[in-house]
Order: structure tokens, then C-alpha cells, then sequence
């Protein structure tokens, strides 16, 4: 495994908790911007959805607690990385973030796909990545942290299983219906 070398600034980020635990979360409240009108509007109520949707009030629920969980397993791995002897350890754990801070850029990039561009079909590709790189991120950090990261990444694995499930059948029922205000699925 090759070592990779991330700036300090992206290390220095998840040493600070509160600034672990800020950053996806604010990361996600600036994704989700505008997200609000989109659902109560006529596009998001007129799809055909797959069984097990859950009602839109669980995600602004679900998200936040998330975005604490995946903020705090980068602390973890930081930590860590600070304490870490191996090399083969510190390189794990130095992957591992990097695929951390890879993950938090397919996440900020889905919602504006799905929501407000319409994208359907280009947010399912982002939730595919999003999910391959969350999961890989874990097993990689599960080793290094002795199963400290993976308690609070293995929900968000399950949620982003979950979400690329809905954003398939999302595509998969409504790719055969006329497309609205001018977007496509």
C-alpha cells in the first residue's frame, strides 16, 4: 500500500473535534440548500418511488446525525494516525482519510445533483461512488483503529446503501415518464 500524503490542513481539520464534527455538517447544510422547496414542489411529488421510501421529515434527522458520526470517526483516525508506529498502520490510516475527505465530496455533490439540477440518473452514479468509497473508507480505517471508526461509519454505510437503493428505483421506475421542467432523469 502506497503512502499517501494529504496537506496538513486536511489532517489538521479532524484533530480539532469540534471542527471534525462541523465540517460535514456544514458541508451538508450547504448541499442540502434549496433541497426544502424542491420536495414540497411538483417534480419530487410526482416521481414514482421504490417501497421503503421513508416520509422527507426523517432525512433532516437521519443526515445531521450521520455527518456528526462520519465527523467523529475522522477524529478517530487522526488520533490514531498521531499515535500510530507502523508505517503500514500510518499508511492505512493516511488512506483511509483520504478517502474520507474523497467520500465527503461525492456527498456534497448529490443533492444538488438529485435535487436541484434534476439529474437523477448522474446523482444515482454519485451515490454508487459515494457508497463504494464509504465502504471501502471503513474497511480500511476498521483495522487501523481497531474497530473504533467503524461503530460510527457502519450507519452511515447502511444509509448509503439505503439511499442508492432509493435513488435507483427513483431512476429505474420514472425513466419511461415525460420529463418535467425541461431536466432529465
Amino acid at each position: 500500500m502506497s503512502d499517501f500524503h494529504l496537506p496538513t490542513i486536511l489532517l489538521d481539520i479532524p484533530r480539532n473535534s469540534v471542527t471534525a464534527l462541523g465540517l460535514p455538517l456544514v458541508l451538508g447544510v450547504f448541499s442540502g440548500m434549496g433541497t426544502r422547496s424542491v420536495v414540497r414542489g411538483p417534480w419530487y411529488k410526482n416521481l414514482v418511488a421504490p417501497p421503503g421510501r421513508p416520509p422527507r421529515q426523517v432525512f433532516p434527522i437521519v443526515w445531521p446525525l450521520l455527518y456528526l458520526s462520519m465527523g467523529w470517526a475522522s477524529h478517530l483516525a487522526v488520533g490514531a494516525l498521531d499515535t500510530a508506529v507502523l508505517p503500514a498502520t500510518r499508511s492505512s490510516l493516511r488512506l483511509g482519510l483520504a478517502l474520507y475527505y474523497t467520500q465527503l465530496a461525492f456527498n456534497f455533490a448529490w443533492s444538488p445533483l438529485f435535487f436541484n439540477a434534476k439529474q437523477v440518473g448522474f446523482a444515482l452514479v454519485d451515490s454508487a461512488l459515494l457508497g463504494a468509497t464509504t465502504w471501502y473508507m471503513t474497511s480500511v480505517l476498521h483495522e487501523a483503529t481497531n474497530g473504533q471508526t467503524t461503530l460510527f461509519l457502519a450507519p452511515y454505510c447502511a444509509w448509503t446503501a439505503f439511499a442508492t437503493y432509493l435513488n435507483g428505483g427513483i431512476w429505474w421506475l420514472n425513466s419511461g415518464k415525460p420529463k418535467s421542467e425541461g431536466k432529465t432523469l
